[in-house]
């Protein structure tokens, strides 16, 4: 079995599940997705990414078999937030940029 690498991202924000769910709506036009109000997992093509909405916070989890796929996946989600986050001058989330392999 192959390793895969994680990373986390963090967004402070009291809209977590409008955007959570925003991004489940507009990748389901391509991906598999499943969402309700409070968590979400997404087939994105690099690995899968799975979502939290929480009171305070959008929290998300990337996987990829590689660095250049989590810099993928990192890219699509906060590429779709730039736009989806607008009034609240969103540019990146925060990433822990930290790979840990399983």
């Amino acid at each position: 079995m192959q390793e895969q690498l994680h990373d986390t991202g963090r967004f402070a924000t009291r809209s977590a599940s409008k955007y959570m769910q925003q991004l489940c709506k507009h990748f389901a036009h391509k991906i598999d997705v499943r969402y309700d109000a409070t968590s979400a997992e997404a087939a994105l093509p690099p690995g899968p990414a799975t979502m939290r909405a929480e009171p305070e916070e959008l929290v998300i989890e990337i996987t990829a078999p590689d660095e250049e796929g989590l810099t993928r996946a990192r890219a699509v989600i906060d590429n779709h937030l730039v736009r989806f986050a607008f009034r609240e001058n969103f540019e990146t989330m925060d990433w822990e940029g930290l790979a840990t392999a399983t």
